[in-house]
């Protein structure tokens, strides 16, 4: 069992938001009984259609997406989603995003009185009063957004979901920290794009998207190692974890619960399978 948050996990090892929907998919293949917690699809106050297509792509050792946050919307997903996640038989984490304070909290609150376990505060995306830069890059925008979010969520621990898109992560942990967060998670994807080479023009119709898999997995280690040294409460370690010694090396590293994501698209069971692993070693 994992405290964290207040919030008794009976492992560590969490799906890590955008990679598993709501489960519905993955439950074909995985018991996700066996995990200790499921981060949904990032989630929206209304529903988002997300970007045109193409909006995946390979590369060495990972993957680019640049989806947009495809959702049906917090309504729907409480009335459809969330019914079907209680079955499942592991913690409930909410992963959401809004374009201003003011939608963030309205949000939280929405989430909070539905009864999910934990809030995952997406600031990834572009805060539409500050001429659309990301509010994950301003430690004032991340404690404005994590103040509003804890004041909406009530007895709901918060979680904020850190961009490693910064100079100095550290910071932004620590305004979060400083704002009321209960947790943090981190890393989410790095910016990155691909060309087409017969046609010259980026693979992505948006052009750029966000690079995770095992390409990233020494930056991750690196930004939550720094991360757990700056702040006390708890960490959420993701980013490019494919196998029980990865997990094993973002423990070590600090983190108290790890995520895994893009190697479900290699392996859907292959987050049961480090749960498994790592239990069998510790008995």
């Amino acid at each position: 069992m994992v405290n964290f948050a207040g919030i008794s996990f009976k492992n560590p090892v969490t799906l890590a938001s955008g990679t598993c929907g709501f489960g519905r998919e993955l439950s074909e293949y995985s018991d996700l009984s066996e995990l200790g917690g499921i981060c949904t699809k990032g989630l929206t106050l209304h529903p988002r259609a997300g970007n045109p297509a193409p909006r995946s792509a390979e590369t060495p050792a990972g993957m680019l997406n640049s989806v947009g946050l495809q959702n049906p919307g917090i309504d729907e997903f409480i009335k459809t989603e969330l019914p079907f996640m209680r079955t499942l038989g592991t913690r409930i984490i909410a992963n959401f995003s809004a374009a201003s304070v003011e939608e963030f909290a309205l949000c939280a609150a929405k989430l909070a009185d539905s009864g999910v376990d934990m809030l995952e505060v997406n600031v990834s995306c572009p805060n539409v009063k500050a001429e659309g830069l990301a509010f994950g890059t301003s430690p004032d925008a991340v404690a404005a957004v994590t103040s509003a979010v804890k004041s909406a969520a009530g007895n709901v621990p918060v979680m904020v979901k850190l961009s490693p898109n910064v100079t100095d992560i550290t910071a932004i942990a620590k305004a979060a920290e400083q704002s009321g967060a209960d947790a943090l998670s981190l890393i989410n994807t790095l910016l990155g794009m691909r060309f087409d080479l017969r046609s010259g023009k980026p693979i992505l119709a948006n052009g750029t998207g966000g690079l995770s898999g095992a390409a990233i997995f020494p930056v991750a280690l690196r930004m939550v190692y720094q991360t757990v040294n700056a702040v006390r409460i708890p960490i959420l370690g993701l980013g490019g974890i494919n196998s029980a010694d990865d997990a094993r090396e973002m423990l070590i590293a600090g983190a108290s619960l790890i995520g895994v994501g893009t190697a479900l698209f290699r392996d859907p069971d292959i987050a049961g399978k480090i749960a498994r692993e790592m239990k069998d070693s510790r008995e």
